[in-house]
């Protein structure tokens, strides 16, 4: 696009000349300019707001965006400092070889173009009188917000009791930043973060897997709220799925959106594949084919930013407005910001591979050249603290206009009420788990009509089991197809894509969600899950803990059952995965039947900032539990199925079909003479050893330990859905040792099997449970199995002397 039109140029030079106001703000500061274009925009834009009422006269409009100017100037010269420096001084003198850091460290040119783009952010705010939520995807961009917010007072706790604007408190600032200290419990002492963290005002993502804020932001503002979200051309190549932005959003369940794409054209060694594809045109071309509604600006210019947000929810306004009148019809065109900057914009190695992390050609501690490089990049940045306080005092006007600080802003500080559960449906006799648990998910929305469902499905929901769902929510699309369950406000988020679709749940914070999946494909998801455990652990432990309710995915067609595919199809590792990380965070559950799965749904749903996992089986399969059975075993984790006084052997399945087998197998050793009790594990997490305090609450006492293992069982068998090794490490609490604890579990055997094929393959008969039994006792498995049986155990006789139809 040309900026710099002859007849722009004209009318805005007129502007100049009769509006001193605006000719103060068009001259710029430092290195921000205002194109012509910009200029032009601005104009406009300030006759509108004035219009609207939300500025006295155009003169105050641009006193607001002067201030800007100088903030966005003064946060990038605080950002290269967090960078380099061992030393702040506020009066910008020349700073000398022991000022600066014996190691720096800093993605200092993304950060660098996050500024303008975030103090543009806060002058739309300030301009409109509205506090919009903030999203980053690039989190590692983190330095450029933390070095604006303190600028403007707008810190968290755990932020302004440490810092401020004072020659200390910037020093401390900067000292901290990648300090790498640790406290005595092993965390990192600094509250400054390589990326987003619980201590970043306003912080909805840490952004460090990158791709997923594309994913999610779509989803995330509810009805009347406003949502800026700053992305990378780099994450652009992440995780597929973000072109398909326009085909979600719905102005009636949806707020408003405002994305921008910050086009630097560099990754972290070479330029970016859009850019290497053709760049800005490219793009352009690529958004409008997908839906979207692209325009350009200025990536270095906060104005251009506050006018972008401005105009983009004035389009998607009209275009919302037209589909309540019936003129308009979805898909609305997305509307989508290009905003073009060299990385690193502002400071010495601009728009080389070299400003990703260290834009300097050396360090300025020991360089002379970097150091003088420094000072001069530095000198062009400094604002006198005085100027910094009009600027503040001109931008940050909240409690004149009765609006949140941006660190308060609505999608930071979700409390989701706990959903009124109905009574729940029970079941004694041969049932789908995962259609039990549909009926019970159905009912659950029907009662809760305040909250906005999404389901994130990547196919085959009815094949699931998820009938009643899928009729009641539909999927979501623009053109229903006569007789099936599809609907333009659809709230099932369907796509062959993992990541796109449990993105439409974790974005959802503001009402209830569910993911379902096949249990191998969902380890696609892993990624996204992992980031959002995390994050949200990290807010707990910062004292902040979430109030949306808990996100539950759902693996179904798992690894025991879905034998009609190849192996590809049965992989139990996203559950051993996410059992690796806190489990009082990270729930996973093995419900066993009907009526635990139900129990395990309403558990989840009225809990709070956990990730749950429910691995269900799809197949009628007999009811093992009453309700209240499986409601004590939803609440302690585990419960004992078959009791014994004075067992000789504990059998512990975690698992559908292994409880299956585990019963087979205790009556048989029964039947040996041998005694024989059954412990049902739903939920292993709850018996491992706690790795720090949190989970340390979380996790079963030892007396609730002693109920469910008890200790006159020295012998003990684990048949598992996992593999066995990670199973085995998980609960070392009830392991006796290798001699008298066995582990069984899925062996990376399978391939086109039945139920009980794969259970076959895999050593987890009932024949293969009573044989380690019996080892570990030191009896013969003869005096237990028939010769068939100890044939087929043994791997020379006939299987079907020991598979049992599940």
């Amino acid at each position: 696009m040309n900026h710099n039109l002859p007849w722009v140029a004209e009318r805005v030079r007129l502007f100049r000349e009769f509006d001193p106001e605006f000719a103060r703000w068009a001259r710029g500061h430092g290195p921000i300019a205002h194109n012509d274009l910009t200029q032009l925009r601005i104009h406009d834009l300030a006759q509108v707001l004035v219009a609207e009422g939300k500025a006295s006269d155009t003169s105050a409009i641009y006193r607001t965006l002067w201030a800007a100017d100088r903030l966005a100037v003064a946060g990038m010269w605080l950002t290269v400092h967090m960078t380099y420096a061992d030393r702040v001084y506020t009066d910008g003198r020349e700073m000398a070889a022991e000022d600066f850091k014996e190691t720096p460290e800093g993605h200092t040119g993304g950060s660098l173009n996050i500024v303008p783009a975030y103090v543009g952010y806060l002058a739309a705010n300030a301009l409109s009188g509205l506090t919009r939520g903030w999203l980053m995807g690039q989190g590692h961009c983190v330095a450029g917000i933390d070095a604006c917010n303190l600028l403007v007072g707008n810190m968290t706790p755990r932020h302004a009791e440490r810092y401020d604007r004072s020659e200390n408190g910037l020093t401390r600032f900067a000292r901290d930043f990648y300090s790498y200290a640790i406290d005595a419990q092993g965390r990192p002492a600094s509250p400054l973060g390589s990326h987003v963290g619980p201590n970043t005002a306003g912080g909805l993502s840490e952004g460090g897997y990158l791709g997923f804020a594309e994913l999610q932001y779509v989803h995330m503002p509810l009805p009347g709220e406003r949502l800026v979200v700053f992305l990378s051309d780099g994450a652009f190549e992440e995780q597929r799925g973000s072109d398909w932005a326009p085909r979600w959003w719905r102005a009636e369940d949806s707020g408003f959106v405002a994305p921008f794409m910050i086009l630097n054209g560099r990754r972290i060694e070479q330029r970016s594949t859009m850019q290497q594809q053709g760049g800005l045109e490219w793009f352009q071309q690529h958004l409008r084919l997908n839906g979207f509604d692209p325009m350009e600006i200025d990536g270095t210019d906060p104005a251009a930013f506050a006018w972008a947000i401005h105009a983009m929810e004035e389009r998607l306004a009209a275009c919302a407005t037209g589909v309540s009148r019936g003129t308009v019809q979805y898909p609305v065109p997305l509307h989508y910001t290009i905003a073009e900057a060299p990385k690193g914009f502002g400071f010495p190695g601009a728009g080389t591979n070299a400003a990703h992390n260290l834009p300097l050609a050396g360090n300025p501690r020991l360089d002379p050249s970097a150091r003088q490089q420094f000072n001069e990049g530095a000198r062009a940045l400094f604002v006198p603290p005085g100027e910094i306080d009009q600027a503040v005092a001109l931008l940050c006007r909240h409690e004149v206009q009765r609006r949140p600080l941006e660190r308060d802003h609505a999608l930071a500080h979700r409390q989701v009420a706990a959903p009124r559960l109905p009574e729940p449906q029970w079941h004694d006799n041969d049932v789908s788990p995962m259609g039990a648990l549909d009926g019970a998910f159905a009912a659950i929305i029907k009662a809760n009509t305040q909250l906005r469902p999404r389901v994130g499905n990547p196919d085959e929901l009815r094949s699931n089991r998820m009938g009643q769902t899928l009729d009641l929510l539909k999927h979501r699309v623009f053109t229903p197809e006569p007789g099936l369950a599809e609907a333009v406000d659809g709230a099932v988020i369907t796509a062959l894509n993992e990541e796109a679709v449990v993105s439409a749940a974790l974005g959802n914070k503001g009402g209830i969600n569910l993911v379902v999946s096949y249990e191998a494909f969902a380890v696609k998801m892993l990624g996204a899950l992992r980031q959002e455990i995390l994050f949200a652990r990290h807010q707990a432990e910062a004292g902040m803990p979430p109030g949306w309710l808990s996100v539950v995915t759902v693996a179904t067609s798992h690894t025991w059952e879905n034998g009609k595919n190849e192996q590809s199809h049965q992989d139990p590792t996203l559950a051993e995965a996410l059992l690796g990380e806190m489990s009082d965070t990270a729930r996973v559950l093995f419900p066993v039947d009907a009526n635990s799965a139900v129990a395990a749904l309403r558990a989840a749903y009225t809990s709070h900032g956990q990730f749950w996992t429910l691995v269900v089986p799809k197949r009628a399969m007999a009811s093992q539990l009453s309700g209240e059975q499986a409601q004590r075993l939803a609440d302690e984790g585990a419960c004992v199925v078959k009791p014994c006084d004075a067992p000789d052997v504990l059998l512990v399945a975690i698992g559908a079909y292994q409880l299956q087998q585990a019963l087979l197998a205790a009556r048989r050793l029964d039947d040996a003479g041998h005694r024989t009790a059954v412990t049902c594990v739903i939920e292993p997490g709850r018996f491992r050893l706690p790795r720090d305090e949190r989970e340390r609450a979380f996790v079963a006492g030892d007396a609730a330990l002693r109920s469910l293992f008890p200790d006159t069982a020295a012998v003990r068998v684990i048949v598992s859905h996992m593999r066995p090794e990670p199973t085995l490490g998980l609960l070392r609490r009830i392991d006796t040792g290798p001699r008298q604890t066995r582990a069984l579990g899925y062996q990376a055997r399978g391939g086109t099997l039945d139920v009980a094929g794969m259970l076959f393959a895999n050593r987890c008969t009932w024949a293969h449970v009573a044989t380690e039994a019996a080892q570990a006792l030191g009896v013969d498995p003869a005096s237990i199995l028939t010769a068939e049986e100890l044939a087929a155990v043994g791997g020379h006789g006939d299987p079907r002397a020991v598979m049992v139809s599940a």
